[in-house]
């Protein structure tokens, strides 16, 4: 079984959870786009959600499905978010951002009763950081930021070297909120709270992937079958 067809497992027993009526925010990525592909099957048998998506690319393919589609400002509270991660501690700790859609995702996933990690189980580590922590910016004063940026990561004990992140063609990415990403490539995070701390307090730094405290329960997908993760149900 290839590493699609775990995330399509992990994305089948999440859509398990999804009652009728329910008020459903919805992931961006890989294994995120199964979640939503599975669901319109079931909305287009008559099943009843309304959805918020975190990025343009999900809400255009909920919209295809027939999926009902809200915002935040119609919906501001829901009861359930589903959503992939790049990785996963055994706390709950994630980093997200490797589909640049991290603003909008932390949003979503603040706004919701709940939210459900999926994933293959390749995405779980003892200790984050092997995946490159994503950190959204403002484009003004790109370089000053990047600085500050350096010394949160030093002064919460971390080291390694911050990229922009640029599309195939190599011109920069844009993010939906027509922010910049820096790319954090630390190998280890030892101390995710006091990171995200030190870059909360940083001007220019609009989000970063750090998502502590937010994610409720993990269904991970291996080739022994699902391992879950926290609260489920």
């Amino acid at each position: 079984m290839n590493a699609d067809d775990l995330k399509k497992q992990a994305a089948a027993r999440a859509l398990e959870l999804v009652q009728p009526g329910m008020r459903l925010g919805l992931g961006t990525g890989s294994t995120a786009k199964h979640f939503v592909d599975l669901l319109g099957v079931k909305v287009a048998a008559g099943f009843d959600v309304l959805c918020v998506s975190t990025s343009e690319a999900t809400q255009a393919q909920a919209v295809s499905l027939g999926i009902p589609m809200s915002t935040l400002d119609e919906t501001p509270e829901l009861d359930l978010t589903v959503d992939g991660a790049d990785e996963v501690d055994p706390q709950l700790r994630l980093i997200k951002g490797g589909g640049a859609a991290l603003l909008r995702e932390k949003i979503v996933a603040a706004a919701s009763a709940r939210m459900i990690v999926i994933a293959d189980d390749g995405k779980l580590v003892q200790t984050l950081g092997r995946f490159p922590l994503p950190i959204e910016v403002v484009p003004f004063g790109l370089e000053a930021t990047r600085r500050a940026v350096a010394a949160a990561v030093a002064a919460s004990g971390g080291s390694g070297e911050l990229t922009l992140r640029r599309k195939p063609d190599g011109t920069t990415l844009v993010t939906d909120g027509g922010h910049y990403i820096l790319d954090a490539h630390l190998g280890t995070i030892e101390h995710p709270e006091l990171l995200a701390q030190a870059l909360n307090i940083v001007p220019g730094v609009v989000e970063h992937g750090l998502f502590i405290g937010l994610a409720t329960g993990a269904i991970l997908a291996g080739a022994g079958g699902l391992r879950l993760i926290g609260r489920i149900e």
